[in-house]
């Protein structure tokens, strides 16, 4: 009787510790989930905002980097999932540097156009000119030419700086 009820108390001490085995599993793995639901819904705007500006990545791309190495195993599951690394693979950023790219040469363009309308209007100006005026044109003039550079320039080490960082997340 004694080793009946020895038996009896044993299996509910097994069976109880199953219980409390299954159940923490269950909580360690509904934890994962809600940890990959977080990481998803925390970094999914990413993508959105880099296909708005191409510059977004080069301030998610750290945050990703710093957060890939605080939960290697979540990012594994999601970049598994996505076929691809979550949030940027090299195509996303290979392409952010394009559309980047292709930004600057418009930009550009326009850029030309516009200078090159008012340095027509300031020559014409010039050239109607009465002795006296002339010295007043040819300042609009050089001034033109003067802001048309400055405003290249300024934009020229914006392009060159966030095209550099691009390509650095590429290689």
């Amino acid at each position: 009787m004694f080793v009946l009820g020895a038996l009896v108390v044993a299996a509910a001490v097994v069976w109880g510790s199953m219980q409390g085995v299954a159940a923490l599993k269950a909580r360690s793995v509904d934890s994962s989930r809600a940890r990959l639901l977080e990481i998803f819904a925390t970094f999914a705007p990413a993508a959105g905002a880099a296909a708005e500006d191409p510059r977004a990545i080069l301030v998610w791309e750290p945050l990703a980097r710093t957060a890939r190495r605080l939960f290697p195993e979540e990012f594994e599951h999601i970049d598994r999932a996505a076929g691809v690394p979550f949030p940027f693979g090299r195509e996303r950023i290979e392409a952010a540097h394009a559309q980047w790219t292709a930004d600057w040469l418009a930009w550009e363009a326009g850029h030309d156009a516009e200078f090159k309308s008012k340095a027509t209007l300031a020559e014409e100006e010039l050239a109607g000119a009465t002795t006296t005026e002339s010295a007043g044109a040819r300042a609009r003039l050089e001034a033109i030419e003067r802001e048309k550079l400055v405003r290249y320039q300024r934009r020229y080490q914006d392009y060159v700086r966030v095209a550099k960082a691009l390509q650095q997340l590429v290689t």
